[in-house]
């Protein structure tokens, strides 16, 4: 049995990108469904998603110019190990070939899948992004937190779909894995074409306004909101 000291954490979500906000929404049971806004719903059934509001890149120091190079699940896991270390304090306190990082992400960059597709099909191939291949490959968090941090023990990411999280390995033989974060596929590669084959195709899809999100996704709170 070994221990496992975790001395920091960041939170990049629907309900709160800090762990203060995250922690208050939770426990005055903010919800963090709403209407998508990410693109137009008109021809779907599903309306309603977890999206991350008000997220700047730059109050994690991440420069305008990094931003334009990283797929949207990559700065959510920079922001992310961002506040994990501030909080930590172990910037510089641990050797570099002792500093591993290991990064669950459900899918990588399906923004960026989607986007050069849609160029590659509509303006012809030499419109892809050279970026293409480095900014959606699932590795790419882990390796730009890794580079961040001048992380040079095992540098990894966990892809096992929705169980990612459950994925990060707890020891590596010899190596203190300082820095772990972990990203859902259904917060960053979320798009048309990721609701499509999913959510789409379920049989039984609640109906109703788009103001009723909080009791789709808390039934058990409406019911005792109503008693």
């Amino acid at each position: 049995m070994h221990r496992v000291v975790v001395t920091g954490m960041g939170v990049i979500s629907p309900v709160g990108n800090s762990t203060e906000s995250f922690f208050q929404n939770l426990v005055n049971g903010v919800s963090g469904i709403g209407p998508i806004t990410r693109f137009d719903t008109t021809d779907y059934k599903v309306k309603l998603a977890g999206e991350v509001k008000d997220f700047d890149p730059e109050a994690f120091g991440i420069d305008k110019g990094l931003a334009r190079r990283c797929d949207t699940f990559t700065l959510y896991a920079l922001a992310a190990a961002e506040q994990a270390m501030r909080q930590s304090g172990l910037s510089g306190a641990v050797a570099p070939e002792r500093f591993g990082v290991y990064v669950g992400s459900g899918i990588g960059g399906m923004q960026t899948f989607v986007n050069e597709t849609e160029k590659l099909l509509t303006r012809g191939p030499s419109r892809v992004s050279p970026f293409f291949v480095p900014m959606m490959i699932s590795n790419i968090a882990a390796g730009n937190i890794a580079i961040r941090y001048g992380a040079q023990g095992p540098c990894l990411p966990v892809v096992t779909a929705c169980a990612t999280s459950s994925g990060v390995p707890r020891r590596q033989s010899g190596v203190s894995s300082a820095s772990s974060a972990r990203a859902s596929w259904l917060s960053a590669a979320f798009m048309s074409v990721s609701i499509t084959p999913g959510a789409m195709q379920l049989t039984r899809m609640p109906e109703g306004p788009t103001s009723l999100a909080s009791a789709f996704v808390n039934p058990i709170k409406a019911a005792l909101d109503a008693e």
